[in-house]
């Protein structure tokens, strides 16, 4: 399985991304897509998850609200929806996959290059 993310860039504070996790290789359908993210000088942490069937979302607290995840199995691509963006989520945002059910991010096989969004004014 081989993950690419896509849609990430520079926006304002207040604005919109949506990022998308294109996966290739194998059906998506059995698999738990996670978002995470990296900031300089942070460690990587989790922003979301969304279980194979969709049935299950988990949001990191700081992205409650603002942040949507969800998924087409049929186009094989799982996407973040991030509005009302701040300075603070400004990161590389990288997409995993797992199977089946949300886990911890060690516990996640297959990892995509990552994406940088920058939110700046």
């Amino acid at each position: 399985l081989q993950l690419v993310e896509l849609g990430g860039g520079l926006v304002q504070p207040g604005g919109s991304l949506k990022l998308s996790c294109a996966a290739s290789g194998p059906t998506l359908d059995y698999y738990a897509i996670g978002w995470f993210r990296q900031a300089p000088g942070k460690e990587r942490e989790e922003v979301s998850c969304i279980s194979s069937g969709g049935d299950t979302t988990n949001y990191a607290d700081s992205v409650k609200g603002r942040f949507t995840v969800s998924r087409d199995n049929a186009k094989r691509t799982a996407y973040l929806q991030m509005n009302s963006l701040k300075p603070e989520d400004t990161a590389v945002y990288y997409c995993a996959a797992t199977y089946y059910r949300c886990k911890g991010q060690n516990e996640y096989d297959y990892w995509g290059q990552g994406t940088q969004v920058t939110v700046s004014s």
